[in-house]
C-alpha cells in the first residue's frame, strides 16, 4: 500500500514540474509586436471598348433540300420496255428526257381506230350538210311564204352529225395523249433519287416508277429565333423580291476530310411559327448547286448537313468586348480614372460564343 502511494505522489509531482517548466517558459518567450500588412489589390484583366462598325452574323445549321421533288408514277398500263440510261439512282437528266418506255402497239391501234371514226363522222356531217342545204333549196322553189321547219331542213340529223363527229375528234385527242403519255419524259433538269420499276414489268395507272429531283434550285431550312430576326432586319412573313433582296449567307461543311463553302441567301420565311420548338424556319437557297453553285467541284450536295452564317444588319457604332467581360445577364465593369470599377448596366444586341456585342450602356 506504501509503495502505491508513493507511484502516485510521484507521477503527479513529475506532472506538476513539466507544467511550472512551460510556465517559465512562456513567460520567458520574446513578445512579438502586431504589424498591419497592406493587401495587395487583385490583378484583373481588361478590355479597351472601342465603338466601331458591326455586322451582326446570325449562325445555325440545317439540311440540304430540293426545292422540287416529286415521284414518278404510271398514266397508262403497259408493260416497261425500255429505260434510259441515265435511269439509275443518283442518273443525271435534262428536261425533256425520254426516263421510261412503256409498250405503245395498243395505243397506237387505238389512236389509228379514233382517226378513223373521225373520218368517218367528218363524211357523215358533210352529207347532212349538202342534205339540209338541199332541202333549203327545194322549199324555196315551191314558192312558199312561211319558212320552213327544222324537220324539213333535216336540222335535227345535222346536229347529230356535228355532235358525233365532236364526240370522235375528243376520243381522238383522248387516244393521242394516251400514246403520248407511253413515254414518260423529264418535267426538268435534275437527278434520280430512287428507281421503283425496270424493264420487263408491267405497270398500272398510279404505279409508282421512281423519284427524281431538280437541281436548278437547293434549299436549307435554318431555324431561327425573334432575336435572330432582328439581327437580319427581316420579318416573320418575308419573301425577298428584286427591290428587297434576301440577306447573303454562306454555307459549309467538311466533305472526304475537305472544307468548302457555298454562296447561298435568304429567300423567304416559312411565315408560320413551328408549335413544338416555338421558332420559325427561314429558307437558303443555292442556284445550280450541282453546277454553277458548286465549291471548287464539290455540290451542295441533297442531304448533306451544313452549318449557316448569315450576314445580319449593320450597326454604325457598337462594341464588342470578350464574353468573360459579362458579369450576370446585363453587367461590365468599367475602370474609372482613379483605377478603381464601375458597375454599368449594358445593352447587349449579341452575344457569341466568344464575345458579346453591346449597343449602349459604357
Amino acid at each position: 500500500m506504501l509503495r502505491k502511494i508513493v507511484t502516485i505522489v510521484g507521477t503527479v509531482g513529475i506532472f506538476a514540474g513539466g507544467f511550472a517548466l512551460i510556465g517559465v517558459m512562456g513567460a520567458l518567450r520574446p513578445k512579438i509586436a502586431p504589424k498591419e500588412v497592406a493587401l495587395a489589390p487583385p490583378a484583373v484583366f481588361y478590355a479597351v471598348a472601342e465603338p466601331k462598325p458591326v455586322t451582326l452574323d446570325v449562325y445555325a445549321q440545317g439540311e440540304v433540300r430540293p426545292r422540287t421533288d416529286i415521284n414518278l408514277t404510271a398514266e397508262v398500263a403497259g408493260r416497261i420496255v425500255k429505260t434510259s440510261d441515265a435511269f439509275v439512282v443518283g442518273g443525271a437528266f435534262d428536261e425533256g428526257d425520254l426516263l421510261v418506255k412503256i409498250e405503245d402497239a395498243d395505243y397506237r391501234a387505238a389512236l389509228a381506230g379514233a382517226k378513223a371514226r373521225v373520218a368517218q363522222a367528218e363524211e357523215q356531217l358533210r352529207r347532212e350538210e349538202a342534205e339540209s342545204d338541199l332541202a333549203r333549196k327545194d322549199y324555196e322553189a315551191l314558192g312558199r311564204d312561211a319558212d320552213p321547219s327544222e324537220l324539213t331542213l333535216r336540222m335535227p340529223q345535222l346536229a347529230q352529225a356535228r355532235a358525233a363527229f365532236a364526240a370522235a375528234k375528243a376520243d381522238m385527242i383522248s387516244a393521242a395523249l394516251e400514246l403520248e403519255r407511253t413515254e414518260i419524259k423529264a418535267p426538268f433538269k435534275g437527278r434520280v433519287r430512287e428507281r421503283s420499276a425496270g424493264v420487263g414489268q408491267f405497270i398500272s395507272p398510279g404505279a409508282p416508277i421512281g423519284k427524281i429531283f431538280a437541281t436548278d434550285v437547293a434549299e436549307v431550312r435554318l431555324p431561327m429565333t425573334d432575336g435572330d430576326l432582328a439581327k437580319l432586319g427581316i420579318s416573320i412573313a418575308f419573301v425577298e423580291t428584286p427591290e428587297t433582296p434576301g440577306p447573303a449567307a454562306t454555307l459549309s461543311a467538311t466533305i472526304a476530310g475537305e472544307f468548302h463553302e457555298w454562296k447561298a441567301r435568304i429567300a423567304r420565311t416559312d411565315g408560320a411559327i413551328d408549335p413544338s420548338t416555338r421558332q420559325i424556319s427561314a429558307i437558303a437557297v443555292v442556284d445550280d448547286p450541282y453546277g454553277a453553285g458548286a465549291d471548287n467541284g464539290a455540290p451542295l450536295a441533297i442531304g448533306l448537313f451544313v452549318d449557316a452564317r448569315i450576314v445580319g444588319k449593320p450597326i454604325d457604332s457598337a462594341v464588342v468586348l470578350p464574353r468573360s467581360a459579362l458579369y450576370g445577364r446585363d453587367v461590365v465593369y468599367v475602370i474609372r480614372e482613379d483605377d478603381t470599377l464601375e458597375e454599368r448596366t449594358v445593352a447587349i444586341v449579341s452575344a457569341e460564343k466568344d464575345t458579346i456585342t453591346l449597343a449602349g450602356g459604357l
